[in-house]
């Protein structure tokens, strides 16, 4: 029971390493000039189901899915 709970802390470590990376890779919504003049009608913005920004997001909330789960099943053990 120790080594399963040891890997699940360590599991668990690193997911939050990873976490935080995801979420420092992001960028803001409100980046760049052209958030100031409110053009914020892009190329990008417009395919941005394929832009880096949405598969980080996705994988933030899948990660930090499985890191609330995880913490829940430490706690019971």
């Amino acid at each position: 029971m120790d080594f399963l709970k040891t890997v699940f802390i360590i599991i668990q470590l690193f997911m939050c390493i990873f976490l935080m990376t995801i979420i420092v890779l992001q960028s803001g919504k409100n980046s760049g000039l052209s958030a100031l003049s409110g053009k914020a009608d892009t190329y990008l913005a417009r395919n941005k189901s394929k832009s880096r920004d949405m598969r980080l997001a996705l994988a933030t909330k899948w990660v930090a899915g499985s890191f609330v789960i995880l913490t829940v099943v430490l706690n019971l053990l």
